[in-house]
C-alpha cells in the first residue's frame, strides 16, 4: 500500500512516504512496551498531564501550519481544518482538568469487608484510523489513552500521511517520551502482525464495516478488547411541531459538512408529507448556491472529495440508486473542475427494495424520504443496519427526546446536525460498532478496573 498525498484539488502527488519495515515495527513494540511498564511502576501522571497540555499549546500556535497539512492531505475547507485543529487542543485541556478524576479509585460500598476499584493502563494499543479527520480521529483516542497511561501504534490512512506524521510529531515536540504515539506506515499483513503481538493490549478502529470486521476479526482471534466506529447512515427526522426557520437553517449543512464525509452526518432526511415538497425546495436552494473551488480559498464552500476512489466509489452508489427507481430531484451533474468535486445532490424515491437504501454514501448526498405519521418516521429511521447518531426537529423537547429515545442508535441530536465535544461520549450501536471515545465513558474503555478487597473477619 502507497502512502502519499495527493491533493484532491490539484490531482498532484506533494508528499510519499516509505513503508515501515517489520524491523522498524518490532522495534516501535519494544519501545512502547517498555514505555508501558516504566509508566504502571512509576505511575507519572504529572508528567503526562504536562505533555498533553504542551500538545495543545502546539497546536494552537501552529493552527494554521497543521490546518493546511489536511487539507493539502483530504481536501477539508481550510477553516473547517483550522476548527479541527482548535477542537483537538480542547480535548487536551478536558483530560487534563479531568484526569484525577478519572483515574481515582472508586470505593465500593460493602458491609462484607474494604474494597475498591482502582484504574490502570492496559498495555500498548493500535489505533487504526480514517482521513476525514487526520487529526480529531487520532486525538480522540490518544489523549485520553496517553493520560491512562496506554502507548499506541498509529496506523492511519493511506491518503492523509502527512497529517498523521505532523500529529505524532507534535506529540514528540510536546516533550512525551520516545513509543508514546508511533505513527507507522503499515500494510495490513503488519496489522495483523501487531495486534497479534503479546505486548499488544487493544485494538481500536474507525473506518468502514468491511474494515472493522476484518480487523475484529483479528483482534478476536488473539483475543484483545477493541472498539469499532464503523459509519452510519443517519436519520434526519422533521417532526409536526419543528421550528421550521431552525431546520432551514441548519438542515443543509448537516448532509455537506466536510462535503458529506462525516460518519455523523445527516444522511436519510425524514419528512412528513405536508412538509416534503417544502423541505425539498430549501434542500435545493441551499445545494445550488455552495461554491466549489480552492478548500484553501476562504471563499469556497464546498470542498473536493478525499480521492478520485471516492468520487468513483459515490457515483456508482447514485447510478446504482437510480437503476433501481431512485429519482434526482436535484444535482448529479458533472463538474467542470479539475479536482475530485461532486455536485450536491437530492434523492428521493428510494424504496427498502433499493440496493441503496442501506448503504451509507460518503459525500454530498441527501436522501429524503416522505412518511405520513411520526410513527412510520421512527420506524423507517430504525430501518437500518446502522445505528451511529440521528437528529430530531422539534419545538417541544420533552417531543424531541421521547422520539430520540425510541431510536436504535448511539447518539441523538435534538435541533442540530450533530456535535462532538470532549465531554460528550462517541459511539453507535448495531453495525455501527461498539465501544465509546471521549468523555469519561471513553478513557474507561482500554482500562483494567482492578477490584482490592479485605473481607471483614
Amino acid at each position: 500500500m502507497a502512502y502519499q498525498t495527493v491533493n484532491p484539488y490539484t490531482n498532484e502527488v506533494e508528499k510519499t512516504f516509505k513503508n515501515t519495515s517489520d524491523e522498524e515495527l518490532e522495534q516501535s513494540l519494544a519501545t512502547a512496551h517498555q514505555l508501558y511498564l516504566s509508566w504502571r511502576n512509576n505511575d507519572q501522571l504529572e508528567e503526562r498531564k504536562k505533555v498533553i497540555l504542551k500538545l495543545a499549546e502546539i497546536l494552537r500556535a501552529h493552527r494554521k501550519d497543521f490546518a493546511t497539512i489536511m487539507t493539502k492531505d483530504m481536501g477539508k475547507l481550510l477553516s473547517k481544518a483550522e476548527g479541527e485543529v482548535d477542537l483537538c487542543a480542547s480535548f487536551c485541556d478536558y483530560y487534563v482538568a479531568h484526569a484525577d478524576q478519572f483515574l481515582s479509585p472508586d470505593v465500593i460500598a460493602t458491609t462484607s469487608g474494604r474494597a475498591k476499584v482502582i484504574k490502570q493502563s492496559l498495555g500498548i494499543l493500535v489505533a487504526v484510523e480514517p482521513w476525514n479527520f487526520p487529526f480529531y480521529q487520532i486525538a480522540r483516542v490518544f489523549i485520553p489513552n496517553f493520560i491512562v497511561g496506554n502507548p499506541m501504534i498509529l496506523k492511519d490512512a493511506s491518503n492523509c500521511p502527512a497529517s498523521a506524521q505532523a500529529f505524532a510529531d507534535a506529540v514528540k515536540d510536546a516533550g512525551a517520551p520516545e513509543g508514546s504515539l508511533t505513527n507507522l506506515f503499515l500494510n495490513y499483513d503488519q496489522v495483523s502482525k501487531a495486534i497479534a503481538d503479546q505486548r499488544v493490549a487493544g485494538v481500536c478502529l474507525t473506518g468502514s464495516e468491511r474494515g472493522g470486521a476484518a480487523v475484529a476479526k483479528e483482534a478476536g482471534a488473539s483475543l484483545k478488547k477493541n472498539t469499532m466506529e464503523l459509519g452510519g447512515n443517519d436519520a434526519f427526522i422533521i417532526l409536526d411541531d419543528a421550528d421550521w426557520n431552525l431546520v432551514e437553517q441548519v438542515a443543509p449543512s448537516a448532509r455537506l459538512y466536510n462535503a458529506g464525509q462525516v460518519c455523523t452526518s445527516s444522511k436519510r432526511f425524514i419528512v412528513l408529507a405536508k412538509d416534503y415538497d417544502r423541505f425539498l425546495k430549501i434542500m435545493k436552494n441551499a445545494f445550488s448556491k455552495v461554491k466549489m473551488g480552492d478548500p484553501l480559498d476562504s471563499a469556497t464552500t464546498l470542498a473536493p472529495l478525499s480521492s478520485k476512489k471516492a468520487k468513483d466509489k459515490l457515483q456508482a452508489q447514485v447510478d446504482l440508486a437510480v437503476k433501481n427507481g431512485a429519482k434526482v430531484y436535484y444535482g448529479n451533474q458533472p463538474v467542470d473542475l479539475p479536482g475530485q468535486f461532486f455536485m450536491p445532490t437530492i434523492l428521493t424515491n428510494i424504496t427498502p427494495d433499493n440496493p441503496i437504501f442501506d448503504q451509507e454514501m460518503f459525500g454530498p448526498i441527501a436522501s429524503v424520504y416522505k412518511v405520513d405519521t411520526e410513527e412510520e418516521a421512527i420506524a423507517l429511521a430504525n430501518n437500518s443496519s446502522y445505528g451511529l447518531g440521528n437528529t430530531i426537529f422539534s419545538s417541544n423537547y420533552k417531543h424531541a427526546e421521547r422520539v430520540a429515545a425510541q431510536i436504535e442508535t448511539g447518539m441523538s441530536w435534538i435541533n442540530d446536525g450533530w456535535a462532538s465535544l470532549p465531554e460528550l461520549p462517541f459511539g453507535g450501536v448495531k453495525h455501527s460498532g461498539y465501544g465509546r471515545e471521549l468523555s469519561g465513558y471513553g478513557i474507561e474503555e482500554f482500562m483494567n478496573k482492578h477490584l482490592i478487597y479485605e473481607p471483614r473477619h
